[in-house]
């Protein structure tokens, strides 16, 4: 038997994480496999704030942008798996290991996130991920992360 797999566009990642321009980092998250993988992509643009100051000239995406698209990414995926939409759910890194950047990501390029759950269960509230960011098939980043799901919080 096989589980067809997930799919959340803009519409429905904004009803997931609060997050809104210029800080929401993924365009959409695809291949979501209940809430053990998903694969997130962000198509960066030069009209992306950052650009201005990092670096005039030469804009390269910054490294911890990088790495909060990927957490983006496991919020979007755990919110879908999950039936977190209109819930108001709040996600909270605690903790970043193994950061590693093997590329620069620049405007034009097709950012994708894979991410991996390595700790985690519906209904618990601190669950852990492994993330690579690759560009063309080429890793940019790779980093573990930890974050606490606060499915508690409202917004006003």
């Amino acid at each position: 038997m096989t589980e067809q797999l997930l799919t959340a566009d803009i519409a429905l990642i904004q009803r997931i994480i609060p997050h809104r321009y210029p800080f929401l980092l993924v365009d959409k998250v695809v291949d979501i496999d209940g809430f053990q993988s998903g694969r997130g992509i962000k198509n960066v643009t030069m009209n992306e704030p950052h650009f201005q100051g990092h670096f005039p000239g030469k804009p390269i995406m910054p490294g911890v942008t990088i790495i909060e698209a990927m957490a983006q990414t496991a919020a979007i995926m755990v919110g879908t798996a999950l039936d977190m939409a209109d819930k108001n759910m709040l996600v909270y890194f605690m903790a970043i290991d193994k950061a590693k950047f093997r590329r620069m990501v620049v405007p034009g390029d097709i950012l994708e996130m894979n991410v991996t759950t390595t700790r985690g269960k519906p209904g618990g509230k601190v669950w852990k991920f492994s993330g690579v960011a690759t560009v063309e098939g080429e890793m940019a980043c790779e980093a573990e992360f930890t974050a606490m799901m606060d499915l508690s919080a409202s917004q006003e």
